[in-house]
């Protein structure tokens, strides 16, 4: 009886170690009434319609290394997660790391899953087992096997990235209690093991949690507004408080931390809630869609002396030809800033007074074909004024204006005057301002953003009343 005990006991054991053990991860949530369709086919057409969906293009799509995505219910929150991932689509990442907070298994440190993967209908998302041990090794974390094995958070991102990074493999992490510590440290060996690598990184999370409607939307826009802002130490502080602001925090400002070091900069793609498709406004979940971009700050895009010459010589060249000749300047550069696309302004002058001004406000083209076409609007399509006349050439001022990409805000108050232009959007109208305009007109930051609204058409309020506000920085010189 002994000998037969002992057997049971071992194969026992080995079935409980076979359970634990790492592999394939079946899908937990899939199904009727779960998290996303368990038909291939039907999950398939949810994805692209989501993608299909996305209203508006992103400013950039260009040295994305981190996004932030919902990780709720698809039908909560697919719509949002989309603005995300159409963003990456189609990219050549290698790898994609998701971290995830734990929603029902408390340890500590992070769980990293190193051998195997992820399966969804749609297939096998295979584990970079490479990258993953050596992120095991930097950080000090191993895999904890409660903490993946009814984990949604990480399952629902892999539908999305499987159907917009086909090819790139995974590491899921799921990260326990979110203490400054475990933050810092995953942030730490992110830095130490992604150098060279093309890996995105996806920072999974849900906003603020079943709050009435409006108290909701104003702690998500705060809370928005401190990531938009690489606010990371007030972000943690308010985390290891347990305040309800982001139940994965701690994946957010690890990924903070780490894109801080590539002097990134936080565009927010999309902000909706669980009302907004059918749940109670009583006590509603907050969704964000949010891309980080590595690469140079706005502030630190610059402009040679002889760059700036260069630029003002050709303006001038190309507001001549078009108005004696009515011919646009052929014209060849070998500078590598002009070449990049940048967006910009021509302004004109006469006597001080304003005679033209137009530009891109996007980074459509080369910036010196960029000059050269607003010059020539500047001149001749400012629907303000009569087209310049070869008899007013000689008394132009020509002021330009290099742009660095917009930035949508969430708060008014991070406009600074003398240093942000603005760009208030609302519908099918846009208003934009250059950051030497409030400075010249001597306006406090609520009247230039009044100002703005006027310009794009709207009430003087609508940047309290639900217009989108972008700032942008310049390279301004005449």
């Amino acid at each position: 009886m002994k000998k037969i005990a002992l057997i049971i006991f071992f194969a026992f054991c080995l079935c409980v170690s076979f359970s634990w053990s790492q592999g394939i991860r079946k899908a937990v949530w899939a199904g009727k009434g779960m998290f996303y369709e368990e038909n291939a086919e039907i999950l398939s057409r949810q994805i692209d319609y989501f993608l299909q969906n996305v209203k508006k293009e992103p400013l950039s799509s260009e040295n994305i290394i981190a996004l932030i995505a919902p990780h709720a219910g698809y039908f909560y929150s697919g719509q949002v997660a989309a603005y995300a991932y159409r963003l990456v689509q189609g990219k050549d990442y290698e790898t994609v790391i998701i971290i995830a907070p734990s929603h029902r298994h408390g340890f500590r440190g992070c769980s990293i899953y190193l051998q195997g993967g992820y399966e969804t209908p749609l297939g096998i998302a295979t584990v970079d087992e490479s990258l993953a041990l050596k992120l095991s090794k930097a950080s000090g974390f191993k895999y904890v096997p409660q903490a993946h094995a009814e984990e949604h958070s990480v399952e629902v991102q892999i539908p999305f990235i499987q159907k917009t990074l086909p090819h790139a493999k995974i590491v899921p992490v799921v990260m326990g209690f979110q203490t400054k510590e475990t933050i810092t440290s995953l942030a730490n060996a992110l830095t130490k093991v992604l150098k060279g690598k093309k890996v995105l990184i996806v920072a999974s999370t849900d906003m603020s949690h079943q709050l009435p409607k409006k108290r909701a939307n104003d702690i998500d826009s705060k809370t928005t507004s401190l990531i938009q802002s690489l606010e990371i130490n007030l972000l943690i502080k308010k985390i290891e408080k347990g305040e309800n602001i982001m139940c994965g925090g701690g994946p957010v400002t690890s990924t903070l931390l780490y894109a801080k070091e590539k002097k990134a900069r936080v565009e927010i793609l999309h902000y909706a809630d669980s009302s907004q498709v059918g749940g109670s406004e009583s006590g509603v979940v907050g969704y964000l869609a949010a891309a980080i971009h590595s690469g140079t700050s706005a502030s630190e895009f610059s402009l040679s002396a002889e760059e700036k010459k260069e630029l003002l010589r050709l303006a001038r060249s190309s507001i001549n030809q078009f108005i004696r000749e009515e011919k646009v300047l052929n014209y060849e550069t070998q500078s590598s800033i002009l070449l990049s696309k940048k967006g910009a302004f021509v302004t004109l002058k006469k006597e001080g007074h304003l005679r033209g001004c137009i530009g891109y406000i996007e980074p459509v083209l080369p910036l010196y074909q960029t000059i050269i076409r607003a010059s020539i609007f500047a001149a001749c399509r400012d629907p303000r004024f009569p087209p310049v006349s070869v008899d007013e050439l000689e008394e132009l001022e020509i002021e330009i204006s290099v742009l660095t990409p917009l930035k949508k805000i969430q708060t008014p108050r991070l406009v600074e005057v003398g240093k942000h232009g603005l760009v208030i959007s609302k519908g099918d109208k846009k208003g934009l301002l250059l950051p030497q305009v409030p400075v010249e007109n001597h306006w406090s930051r609520e009247t230039f953003l009044q100002q703005a609204c006027l310009k794009a058409g709207l009430p003087e309020n609508a940047w309290e009343t639900g217009a989108e506000i972008f700032i942008f920085e310049a390279v301004v010189f005449q």
